[in-house]
């Protein structure tokens, strides 16, 4: 179980780590070029957003490597699943369509939440 909380983790990472990045440096007009259109809506909520989930990307695996400060894991991890939570309701509002992987990824982070503040804790 530990072996598949930090593989977990671990591919949460990247992909918050990568979409974080974007959101967070890239020209608006490029991360809507990329397909995120409500970007140019919505700049602030982007640029948030990306700092929000670089920062859950390192306290998913940082807290770990180091052994300093686990309890940093499912919160952080917690923090994700709500910016998915936010993000599904966000796209809903908008009619959008095609935020599966706004679910997986909130359920994947759930997942990580519970097995790192249960006997699976570091």
């Amino acid at each position: 179980m530990n072996i598949a909380l930090w593989i977990v983790a671990g591919a949460l990472a990247i992909f918050f780590l990568a979409a974080g990045v974007t959101k967070t440096f890239q020209p608006i007009e490029k991360i809507v070029a990329q397909g995120l259109t409500w970007a140019e809506e919505k700049p602030g909520y982007a640029r948030t957003a990306g700092t929000f989930e670089i920062l859950g990307a390192l306290g998913l695996i940082l807290p770990g490597i180091f052994r300093i400060a686990t309890f940093l894991i499912p919160a952080a991890a917690i923090g994700l699943a709500l910016i998915m939570a936010l993000s599904i309701a966000f796209h809903i509002s908008r009619g959008e369509k095609g935020f599966t992987i706004n679910i997986v990824a909130l359920l994947l982070a759930l997942f990580v939440a519970w097995g790192r503040s249960t006997e699976w804790a570091l």
